[in-house]
């Protein structure tokens, strides 16, 4: 097969997935050196037929592939669907919807925690999928048969998954779980980089206003300079050394040289002078205007709660059928055990109705565990 590598040829397959209820999308990329995603090939497979998109074509239009994701008339099939997500995001600024997440899907169905595709394809079809050409350089040309067939082997196999997946959804009562889950990644909130909010993917040791003042300055810094660039934001400075600059506060350039996180001579580049800038932005804001940090405080006794909490997380998710991970975490488990309002998912919707009722009489001893048949059950305790 050959792949398509006109817009012409694009906008004639789009406009014939575009009369089917569903279609099968999956992406190849680049990010290794790069800020923002690469995209190389797209793949879409309706079912009649399935091709592979040469997104690197001279001179192709994306725009057809794009106008499909958006179209709310067909469902977009995806599996761990989030970054081939934020490629159409950065690309078009477009959320695909209505979406299918497939690996999601197993998750509520119990085929264990973030099932690979390959693995879930087996289960399923019984088929074994080639994965020798994963880590392929997607973006060298002319593209080869046997990367061709690896791509369009990911959308085909996965019309039969989805179609199983959707069935035992319906027959187990289970669609609106996974409908439930697909607003995060259809939420546009998901994917924005903004530079102001850059410091909160960073696990930073911060305490006081000052320090959390300046991480704020310098993240953002970092992220327009990564975004500026398109390189990764290690490569303009490592997280680590983000947060020694919060803690540290240097504000001279002999002060930067001291932290043994930075690299020798980085203070007296033009990047150490930005840094600087930075740092004494971040030393002349208002602490009042500074977000507030959450500060989670264990309950006390909380260890042994979270224990028990463990035992009945893994007893309902085996009782049922789903996945533990899917249900609740142990930092949710963590906020239960201190707080009966917790503002975590397992305390909502079809969670709380599953786990986190059950866990809050367990908690205030209404609920009891207990071994029967070798098997844990939970007693109502009156």
């Amino acid at each position: 097969m050959q792949p398509i590598t006109t817009t012409e040829k694009l906008a004639e397959v789009c406009a014939r997935m575009a009369r089917h209820p569903f279609v099968t999308v999956d992406t190849e990329f680049l990010r290794e050196t790069t800020y923002y995603p690469l995209l190389c090939v797209a793949q879409i497979a309706s079912a009649d037929e399935a091709v592979v998109i040469d997104a690197l074509a001279e001179g192709i239009d994306l725009s057809p592939f794009f106008t499909l994701m958006a179209d709310e008339r067909v469902v977009k099939v995806f599996h761990a669907a989030r970054q081939d997500i934020e490629i159409v995001w950065n690309l078009a600024k477009k959320i695909p919807h209505p979406i299918f997440d497939s690996q999601v899907a197993a998750m509520v169905l119990g085929y264990g925690d973030a099932i690979s595709y390959d693995q879930l394809v087996q289960r399923i079809t019984g088929d074994t999928l080639d994965k020798s050409h994963r880590f392929t350089n997607w973006a060298r040309r002319p593209l080869t048969d046997a990367q061709l067939a690896y791509a369009i082997s990911d959308v085909t196999h996965l019309r039969d998954v989805y179609l199983r997946l959707a069935q035992d959804l319906a027959d187990r009562g289970r669609t609106q779980w996974v409908e439930a889950e697909m607003n995060v990644l259809t939420s546009p909130a998901t994917y924005r980089m903004d530079p102001e909010n850059a410091w909160e993917r960073l696990k930073s040791r911060v305490r006081k206003p000052k320090e959390l003042a300046i991480l704020i300055e310098v993240a953002a810094w970092r992220e327009r300079e990564a975004q500026s660039r398109d390189v990764p934001r290690g490569r303009v400075l490592k997280d680590d050394v983000v947060g020694d600059i919060a803690v540290q506060a240097p504000t001279t350039v002999e002060r930067l040289g001291h932290l043994r996180s930075l690299p020798r001579g980085f203070e007296r580049s033009r990047w150490g002078e930005a840094i600087l800038e930075a740092v004494k932005k971040g030393l002349a804001r208002d602490p009042h205007t500074l977000p507030r940090i959450e500060r989670f405080r264990p309950a006390a006794n909380g260890a042994a709660t979270v224990e028990l909490l463990k035992v009945l997380l893994r007893m309902t998710a085996e009782r049922h059928g789903v996945a533990a991970k899917v249900i609740a975490t142990v930092d949710d488990l963590d906020r239960i055990a201190a707080d009966d309002d917790a503002d975590v998912p397992a305390l909502s919707g079809w969670r709380r109705e599953l786990f986190g009722e059950k866990a809050l009489a367990l908690k205030h001893g209404r609920l009891a565990l207990a071994v029967d048949n070798s098997r844990v059950v939970a007693v109502e305790r009156s």
